[in-house]
């Protein structure tokens, strides 16, 4: 993953742990004080987002303490590979687009970030500025882009 991929996850963290951890803990201790917790359906709620948050407080950790961060910056050349923010033309309508190849856990097509996984990812790795690749997209059918600028940064 990237340092920014890494920063993310870590914020989320200790947003989990500082903030949603105490949050739910309240919750749970104001709803044990309506009585009948069998029938207390905002106890058993916050019971349910406590475990939640737990779990994914686990998830977290794990990722964060197996992350192979790679430096983007230390990166160069012509061919795409992790990493690597990309310029392409959709060669049907003329449209630019650039993403940025990230490792699964820190893509977010929103803001330009897609998974090294993803198959536009896969049609472009490896090839350089002025390839084409085909990529099968999701209702659009096939699609052909040129490789218009790869940068590192």
């Amino acid at each position: 993953m990237t340092a920014n991929g890494l920063q993310r996850l870590q914020d989320e963290l200790h947003y989990l742990k500082s903030v949603e951890r105490h949050a739910v803990i309240k919750a749970i201790a104001d709803a044990r004080e309506h009585g009948d917790l069998s029938e207390n359906a905002e106890y058993h709620a916050a019971k349910d987002k406590q475990g939640f948050i737990e779990g994914r407080i686990q998830v977290l950790e794990d990722k964060i303490s197996r992350a192979q961060v790679i430096d983007v910056a230390s990166l160069s050349g012509q061919d795409v590979k992790f990493g690597a923010t990309v310029k392409m033309v959709d060669d049907e309508t003329g449209e630019e687009i650039t993403y940025q190849i990230v490792g699964v856990d820190e893509a977010d097509l929103k803001l330009g970030l897609i998974s090294n996984t993803s198959p536009l990812a896969r049609a472009i790795i490896g090839k350089s500025v002025g390839d084409t690749c085909e990529v099968s997209t999701p209702g659009r059918g096939m699609r052909s882009y040129e490789i218009l600028e790869v940068v590192y940064k």
